[in-house]
């Protein structure tokens, strides 16, 4: 079984259109998910959630889902320094205006996690579950560099077994471990990447019951379409930048 796990669109509808226009292309998939952070600092927030229900494609609540579901005081975000900050107060403030009730109300129904069981309910086969953040809260960042020890911690949390993938996104930054038979992946991000590549991303997991595949796919999209979109709205131009950039400074 093979399935196509897409997060942190941050309402890039122009990334999201492409990347799904990707997977409907590949014909060996068995589903796609989405691991949430759906809106948030660009133009389309209510675009991107009307067409994430049209396609049918289930996921998870992001920390940026929730807040603006609840109206929380800020979104849960992780700042790189005071105008970074600055900026994200921005984008959240404008989010939660621009939203309808309709959207609002639908990011407030998505659940903290999904557990999907490749080869059926009925056996004690392998498990793939989808969070966004971590098991605990989603404002924590499971980055990279995080211990072996940490990762086992959150497996437990989540009662994950060798064999079984945990899936992730938050920080935009896509990457795979394996530590005693537990494999965790970060998706990346489609909309709004980190790692200095413009492109939109996604992961591509398999698994058969025996041996799981990851790989990290990588999609042109109307990058001009995206940056003008921000550029015309009331959002910082910065955002547009750092879409150019693929999340880095110039």
């Amino acid at each position: 079984m093979k399935y196509g796990l897409i997060s942190d669109i941050h309402g890039n509808l122009p990334a999201l259109e492409a990347v799904l226009t990707h997977l409907d292309h590949q014909s060996d998939l068995t589903g796609v998910y989405h691991l949430g952070d759906l809106v948030g600092y660009a133009p389309w927030p209510n675009e991107v959630v009307d067409l994430l229900r049209k396609r049918a494609v289930p996921g998870v609540a992001g920390n940026y889902d929730s807040t603006t579901a609840t109206g929380y005081e800020h979104c849960g975000c992780k700042y790189e320094d005071p105008r970074q900050a600055s900026l994200s107060h921005e984008s959240y403030s404008w989010t939660l205006m621009n939203v309808t009730p309709e959207t609002k109300r639908w990011l407030g129904s998505l659940p903290f996690r999904i557990d999907v069981r490749p080869l059926g309910g009925h056996t004690a086969g392998p498990q793939l579950i989808l969070i966004h953040g971590n098991p605990v809260l989603n404002t924590v960042y499971w980055t990279e560099d995080r211990s072996d020890s940490f990762c086992l911690k959150m497996a437990d949390r989540l009662g994950a077994k060798s064999g079984d993938v945990v899936a992730f996104g938050h920080t935009h930054k896509p990457w795979h471990r394996t530590v005693k038979g537990i494999h965790f992946v970060n998706t990346g991000s489609v909309g709004r990447p980190k790692d200095g590549d413009w492109r939109a991303g996604y992961a591509a997991v398999e698994m058969d019951g025996e041996t799981v595949e990851v790989d990290f796919v990588r999609v042109e999209y109307d990058l001009e379409r995206a940056t003008a979109g921000v550029r015309n709205s009331d959002l910082p131009d910065d955002f547009a930048a750092y879409l150019e950039t693929g999340g880095q400074s110039r």
